[in-house]
């Protein structure tokens, strides 16, 4: 049976394989999982509450708010913007980046994150979670934060992580020392280490896309697609499709199953030519957890890690997984895109 060791505990015995760990950055965790537990309370009882539904809002992306995506937002900018170590913001749901307001105290990290993923899944009772990734500012202390802070180089992230919102709630994360995952015990209220250096199997036996955009697809994408779908791989049978549509939930199974989750480009919406998904709040740390955990994650071509991004909210294809099946897609797309 695993210890019971607390995330704080964790981060304790651990802090001196982290870069420049600090005690602002065990305070900063530790207000990650105060939200992640309020969050997590009204998730499981939002069909007794009022967070159902739409709030009527149309969000920088384009799509309309659910209420608990807005719940999650706020709770996750008051609580951050309280913990005194950060000295900026950003949010998929907020148009810039958020500013600590004045006379509250300010540190040197900045958090990116989406405060509930899959959120479309809410009113079904289907899992989703919240995605999170940290940065170290660059520029001095005490000055105004700068593009160059935010939009930083994605390797240079110094933890990622999400939260798992479904049968339980799971904190899942890396400070780039291996992958650990924590479970909420209800009963005393703490996340405690269940999971302990996660790995992904190498190869895998499951691809998770959203199949339903095949007329969109260029050829290269339905090749990969393809290759999945045939008994010509190394499986020597077609991979099992799995497919939820919450980020979250489809990376956790694949990582524990081995498989791998895809958002290609699509020409369906001339406004997102390169797929759907951010890059800064859900493709970036999402890549830090897989390659900590042992598997890959590119653009198709491009290691995810090595895009320095040059906005905010900018988009990007996903490929994340086990490294045999990334391996196979880089390839056929380095192939029929020659």
């Amino acid at each position: 049976m695993t210890q019971q060791i607390t995330v704080t505990e964790h981060l304790l015995l651990h802090q001196k394989q982290i870069p420049g760990a600090t005690g602002q950055f065990t305070h900063l965790f530790n207000e990650l999982v105060l939200s992640a537990k309020i969050i997590s309370r009204d998730v499981s009882k939002a069909g007794l509450v009022d967070v159902l539904g739409f709030t009527g809002e149309i969000n920088v992306q384009g799509e309309e708010v659910k209420k608990l995506d807005e719940f999650a937002n706020r709770i996750l900018i008051h609580r951050m913007a309280r913990s005194g170590v950060l000295c900026a913001m950003a949010s998929e749901e907020n148009a810039d980046v958020i500013d600590i307001p004045h006379g509250l105290p300010q540190g040197s990290y900045i958090i990116i994150f989406d405060p509930l993923d899959g959120s479309s899944n809410i009113d079904v009772n289907v899992n989703i979670g919240t995605i999170f990734s940290i940065y170290r500012r660059k520029s001095k202390i005490g000055t105004p934060v700068q593009s160059s802070d935010v939009l930083q180089c994605c390797a240079e992230q110094v933890a990622a992580g999400y939260v798992l919102y479904g049968s339980s709630t799971m904190l899942v994360f890396t400070t780039g020392d291996g992958v650990h995952g924590f479970t909420l015990d209800p009963g005393v209220g703490e996340f405690l280490l269940s999971h302990p250096n996660m790995k992904i199997p190498e190869r895998g036996k499951i691809y998770s896309v959203n199949e339903g955009y095949w007329p969109y697809w260029d050829d290269a994408t339905k090749k990969v697609v393809n290759h999945f779908k045939s008994t010509n791989n190394i499986n020597g049978h077609p991979y099992s499709l799995r497919y939820i549509g919450s980020l979250v939930a489809d990376f956790h199974r694949n990582l524990i199953y081995g498989g791998v989750f895809m958002y290609p480009a699509d020409h369906r919406d001339p406004h997102k030519p390169v797929g759907k998904l951010r890059l800064m709040c859900e493709a970036a740390p999402m890549a830090m957890l897989i390659e900590q955990a042992g598997g890959m994650a590119t653009d198709g071509t491009k290691r995810i890690l090595d895009i320095v991004p040059h906005e905010l909210h900018q988009r990007v294809p996903l490929f994340i997984g086990s490294k045999h099946e990334v391996s196979v897609i880089r390839d056929i797309y380095e192939e029929q895109n020659g």
